[in-house]
């Protein structure tokens, strides 16, 4: 049995893929924030918690089709949207858009650089430009992210997390003894050092 193509003619992301044109070819990514096109409604596409991208109940295999879709993606206030010159569509997203999926790191303290790659193969500096995030899982868990563009997060995959939560260090930040990783000039916190005693 052969998977509905999420590309079939007049569908919803065929008609994406078409207003695209010659965006869809260019190098480097689209220039969504200045797109400002009329909302046309939600299209049945989720980002699921594990990256893996679906449109109408089925997961997308086509990695290049994804990529193409992940660099219309936006976040607007309201939802995040799929955009292009003449369309304006909301999806739903789990919880982060995209995985880290890949780590680099190099030098220690103040100078560290951190690198991560994500799922459909953006690269993101760590810094004050592409901050670093903790939230926490349903267990408690610290759950990092990164900015990759816009208001666009990638979640780093839990065997990175590890590796990344052994980088951090205590600070004082705000005058406060906080736990948190230092990269890119700039000191990202997890914690205060008083919430982490307490538990």
């Amino acid at each position: 049995m052969t998977d509905p193509s999420p590309l079939t003619p007049g569908s919803a992301l065929a008609r994406l893929t078409a207003a695209l044109g010659a965006d869809a070819k260019r190098k480097g990514p689209p220039p969504v924030e200045r797109w400002n096109p009329a909302y046309c409604g939600e299209i049945d596409m989720r980002i699921a918690a594990d990256g893996t991208w679906h449109y109408m109940g089925t997961p997308i295999n086509r990695p290049a089709l994804v990529k193409l879709f992940a660099t219309v993606l936006r976040k607007d206030p309201e939802r995040h949207v799929l955009v292009t010159p003449v369309e304006r569509v909301g999806i739903s997203v789990d919880d982060a858009p995209f995985l880290a999926v890949e780590m680099a790191v190099d030098g220690e303290g103040d100078s560290r650089q951190i690198a991560f790659r994500t799922n459909v193969d953006d690269l993101v500096q760590v810094g004050p430009d592409r901050p670093l995030r903790f939230g926490q899982d349903a267990h408690g868990g610290i759950k990092p992210y990164v900015r990759v563009r816009g208001d666009l997060w990638a979640r780093v995959t839990r065997s990175l997390a590890l590796d990344l939560i052994a980088l951090a260090e205590e600070k004082d930040f705000e005058g406060e003894a906080t736990f948190g990783v230092s990269a890119g000039g700039a000191f990202f916190p997890i914690a205060p050092v008083s919430a982490l005693g307490a538990s």
